[in-house]
């Protein structure tokens, strides 16, 4: 009787957030078909440790779950990505577009996929987390075991590595 009890509320709480879980494994892998392997993973995952949820924002939990297991997922299929190196004219502040206006530009959905995935994993998570999948800085903070002030970090300079390259690329009719 209680796993039916646990199927039904896994049902209610985390089923309904699979379009996000795909979406944000999508962004990780940078690929349809391992995005579906990794939700199928991150679900059965999900449902094994459903138990230990307690009432949280099931959204967030669901897509925590699905990050840990694209990490463990890309460690094993990919263990040398590259990493980020630090490049102050790429990270200095700007003010040229804010986020609105950058993802309202009229850039086809081919060119903005195309910028996003190119930006480094850990720039592109927060973006996504933040830009697509609308989750305040206080949940990517306690999604990522980040600080917020880390977290702000990562999307400013995502954002203006997007900016960067989307200005670098053809200038887009108004």
């Amino acid at each position: 009787m209680q796993t039916l009890d646990k199927r039904t509320r896994f049902e209610q709480v985390v089923m309904p957030h699979l379009e996000a879980a795909f979406n944000l494994a999508r962004w990780l892998t940078r690929n349809d078909h391992d995005a579906e392997d990794v939700v199928q993973e991150a679900y059965v995952r999900a449902f094994t440790f459903f138990d230990g949820f307690r009432g949280e924002d099931g959204r967030s939990w669901l897509l925590t779950v699905v990050r840990n297991t694209c990490y463990t997922w890309l460690e094993k299929q990919r263990p040398h990505e590259p990493t980020v190196r630090l490049d102050e004219r790429v990270h200095a502040p700007s003010s040229a577009l804010n986020p609105e206006h950058l993802f309202l530009r009229r850039a086809t959905g081919e060119e903005l996929r195309a910028v996003v995935e190119e930006l480094p994993l850990e720039f592109r998570e927060v973006v996504v987390l933040r830009e697509l999948e609308g989750l305040s800085y206080k949940e990517i903070a306690a999604m990522l075991s980040l600080p917020l002030g880390t977290v702000m970090s990562r999307l400013t300079r995502g954002r203006a590595r997007l900016r960067q390259s989307l200005s670098a690329g053809k200038e887009l009719a108004p």
